[in-house]
């Protein structure tokens, strides 16, 4: 009897509330700024081109960024039953196989917003859907593996809605200068997507998920994270330094000094201070991306 109740209560098709939630807005962020920071490097835009930067954020965050969520959710949704019941899904508020389904027409979606945003943009997003897809699904499941999984968000969330913005609004392929930084906060992020890791250790040990908390320990995995997050902003640093971009190789300099303070108390008890850490240290290294941007347009613009 309680179980029928249970049944009855639970929706059939998922509401909006629910459907948001899925695609997790929070998450949407990351290569949003991304993809205003390569629009910002290129120093191309015009006001006749708004309509370019408007379309390509929204691709980069709620569509690709939220099709990846829902891909990520709909695989994951047994190890989320044990670490976090709560979630849309495993809570039954994302019913049946409606999980899927919003995965699969958000795919879609942002393959004709991306082609409506022209080739460079088409194909690029292509690429990063792919990667949403092989990061969850199998048989790929990049996720399987935190050196992997890692890499791919990283590439996916800062490096290509980067290169792709400079790319599209220079019309071709960006400066040397503009690839390299977008390569090198890819890579930073590789240690954001790793403090990330630490509140499903429990989880992805029961089910054979390799992340980096799981497989250095939970020490060693933060003090990791805190070394590739710190080296990318220093080698941006120092091209920076080598370009003569010297005020703005002062304020990634600056919020690097922020984030290496906030690095040493979260190394105390990382499992529990990570979530802390991100909620300021992100904040610290989006800020040095786009003042890396605005540096780097003088190239361009010149």
């Amino acid at each position: 009897m309680d179980a029928y109740r249970v049944s009855q209560e639970l929706p059939r098709v998922p509401t909006v509330g629910a459907t948001i939630q899925l695609l997790k807005p929070i998450t949407w962020f990351p290569p949003m700024w991304a993809y205003a920071c390569g629009v910002v490097s290129a120093g191309a835009f015009t006001a006749e081109r708004w309509w370019f930067v408007i379309g390509g954020i929204l691709l980069a965050g709620p569509l690709l960024c939220g099709t990846s969520q829902a891909v990520n959710d709909w695989f994951d949704r047994h190890v989320d039953a044990i670490n976090e019941p709560d979630r849309v899904i495993p809570s039954g508020r994302m019913p049946g196989r409606w999980g899927l389904y919003v995965a699969i027409i958000a795919s879609a979606l942002s393959m004709v917003v991306a082609a409506l945003l022209g080739a460079a943009v088409f194909w690029a997003a292509l690429i990063g859907l792919a990667l949403a897809w092989a990061y969850s699904a199998p048989p790929f499941r990049l996720k399987q593996n935190g050196w992997f999984g890692n890499a791919a968000v990283g590439f996916s969330y800062e490096s290509l809605p980067w290169f792709t913005a400079a790319a599209a609004a220079l019309g071709g392929l960006p400066p040397a200068e503009i690839i390299a930084v977008a390569l090198l906060y890819g890579v930073g992020a590789h240690g954001i997507m790793t403090l990330n890791d630490f509140k499903s250790v429990e989880g992805d040990t029961q089910h054979g998920l390799a992340s980096l908390p799981v497989q250095l320990g939970v020490s060693n995995a933060a003090r990791f994270a805190c070394l590739v997050m710190g080296g990318s902003q220093a080698a941006v640093i120092a091209l920076l330094l080598i370009w003569q971009h010297f005020w703005a190789a002062g304020v990634v300099g600056l919020v690097l000094a922020i984030q290496i303070g906030c690095m040493v108390h979260m190394l105390k008890s990382p499992k529990e201070r990570a979530v802390w850490y991100s909620a300021i240290g992100v904040g610290l290294y989006v800020s040095g991306m786009m003042a890396t941007a605005i540096s780097l347009r003088t190239l361009t613009v010149a």
